[in-house]
């Protein structure tokens, strides 16, 4: 039987204007617009998907876009950075293309020994891309902006930043099955073998003023294989001594959240029945895609969005 690949599932992060997020993340980084639906808690407001050329879980990294939402600040207890994996030999290319869109970067510098770049989005969101062998032979997307032989394959990871990293660190490891892999200054490598999402970097700090906002992520979502080790998962939290939510029907996943001691929002999430479930595989993105019990609400719901346009 195939191993199931632990690790990250999404990140979801708050943004400013769609069309600004929708340019940047699909125009200058070249990812694939794999979902484009609303917030179900906020039906007003768009929550879109950008993943790498299947949407696989491990690739989506997650939007809700509030055009008036204040400029955030992250702080302790947040994840505070992002990092996408990359083929190891696009190094020259990603200088000259971010050189090319006026996109300032940092590096490279070393990211527990591989090379990485540091840029933000323009929500002042802290990302990096890491040069990494493990996804030379992921296939690319073909029909994005960058091209699919140095494209962006999923995430690297994630950087938590907290007060202390020990509690945190050992719901990575007991519930997720990370192991500590890498330690410099205040900052600890947790991984799994996955090709994709497998690191998570907690980083100690001291406090300072925060601010929630535009440009900070609202949680991190780890991967379940199914509901039945959705199931497991939330158990295993709570016998931890934390106080998950109930099982949530997301429509192209099912999640549970809960708070973890350092204060980072963290969810479960199945790999199934993924993006693909109520669009053709060749056209996802396309259209606003409604989850089932919306529906009825479409033409209210489209007449509040603003038009994005790629």
């Amino acid at each position: 039987m195939e191993k199931h690949n632990k690790g990250i599932h999404h990140i979801t992060v708050l943004s400013g204007d769609p069309q600004r997020n929708a340019d940047f993340y699909v125009k200058s980084l070249g990812m694939r617009l794999v979902k484009k639906s609303v917030n179900q808690d906020d039906p007003s407001t768009y929550h879109l998907f950008y993943g790498n050329a299947n949407g696989s879980p491990g690739s989506g990294i997650t939007f809700f876009p509030w055009p008036m939402a204040r400029q955030g600040k992250p702080g302790l207890g947040e994840a505070v950075k992002v990092a996408f994996a990359v083929p190891s030999n696009s190094i020259d290319f990603w200088v000259e293309h971010f050189g090319g869109s006026d996109i300032d970067f940092d590096g490279p510098y070393d990211w527990f020994g591989q090379q990485a770049i540091g840029f933000k989005d323009p929500d002042r969101l802290q990302l990096e891309l890491v040069f990494d062998e493990k996804v030379d032979e992921m296939p690319g997307w073909t029909k994005g902006t960058v091209p699919p032989e140095y494209g962006i394959r999923g995430f690297k990871g994630t950087t938590l930043r907290l007060q202390e990293h020990g509690s945190t660190a050992e719901i990575l490891k007991s519930v997720f099955e990370f192991e500590e892999s890498g330690q410099k200054d205040n900052a600890w490598l947790y991984t799994t073998d996955a090709p994709i999402g497998g690191s998570v970097i907690i980083e100690e700090g001291e406090p300072k003023l925060s601010a929630n906002g535009r440009g900070t992520v609202h949680h991190v979502a780890f991967r379940a294989k199914d509901d039945e080790e959705l199931d497991n998962l939330r158990e295993k939290v709570i016998e931890m001594g934390f106080n998950p939510s109930d099982i949530i029907e997301r429509h192209w996943f099912h999640s549970v959240y809960f708070q973890t001691p350092g204060g980072v929002l963290f969810e479960i999430a199945t790999d199934g029945p993924g993006y693909d479930v109520d669009e053709d595989p060749d056209k996802l993105g396309e259209k606003l895609v409604l989850p089932p019990w919306l529906e009825s609400k479409r033409e209210m719901i489209e007449k509040r969005l603003p038009e994005i346009k790629l």
